[in-house]
C-alpha cells in the first residue's frame, strides 16, 4: 500500500528552469573550489595574498606572489617544486628551501632543518581561518572573498603591532 504522505525520495529536476544560478554556470567562489595562495614574512604574517579557483596547480600562481620582495629564503611545499620557481630565486639570490618533488628524475637537496620554519606560513592561515567568513568561503563574489581575506590579514597586522 502507497503511503502518499511520506516524502519522496526523488529529487529537484535536472532542467531547472529557474533563474538561478548553478556550478556549472561559469567561476563560482564559494564553496571549496577557490584557494588562498600567502606570501609571508619572517614573523608570519601576510605580505601578499591572491585568490584563485581551487583547481589552478599552486605553482603558477608562485612568480606572482614572490615578484618584488627580498627575502633571504623561499619556504614553500612540494607543490611549489617547478623548475622556474627555482631559477627565479637563484637570480634573485634566495636561498630556496622546497623539498622535491617524488617524481623529480633529479632529487635536489633542500635543508630539512630550515624547512621546519614553513610552520610560519601554515600558522599565518590558521590565524585568518579563524574568521569565519574566511574559513567557511560565505562571500558570493571573488571581490567580496578577496576583501574579506584582506581585512582579516590587515586585522592581524593591527594587533601584531599592539
Amino acid at each position: 500500500m502507497a503511503d502518499d504522505r511520506r516524502v519522496s525520495l526523488q529529487g529537484t529536476s535536472t532542467c531547472d528552469r529557474s533563474g538561478r544560478r548553478k556550478s556549472s554556470d561559469g567561476a563560482n567562489k564559494r564553496g571549496l573550489n577557490s584557494k588562498i595562495h600567502l606570501a609571508v614574512d619572517a614573523h608570519g604574517m601576510p605580505v601578499r595574498i591572491v585568490v584563485t579557483e581551487g583547481t589552478r596547480a599552486d605553482c603558477k600562481l608562485a612568480l606572482a606572489l614572490i615578484e618584488g620582495i627580498l627575502a633571504e629564503f623561499l619556504f614553500a611545499d612540494r607543490g611549489y617544486d617547478t623548475n622556474e620557481i627555482l631559477e627565479y630565486a637563484k637570480e634573485m639570490g634566495i636561498e630556496v628551501v622546497i623539498p622535491p618533488k617524488k617524481n623529480r628524475v633529479e632529487q635536489r637537496e633542500y635543508d630539512e632543518f630550515l624547512y621546519k620554519y614553513r610552520h610560519l606560513v601554515e600558522n599565518a592561515f590558521l590565524k585568518l581561518k579563524r574568521w569565519r567568513g574566511v574559513a567557511t568561503r560565505y562571500a558570493k563574489t571573488l571581490s567580496a572573498f578577496v576583501g574579506a581575506v584582506n581585512l582579516a590579514a590587515i586585522v592581524l597586522w593591527l594587533r601584531c603591532l599592539s
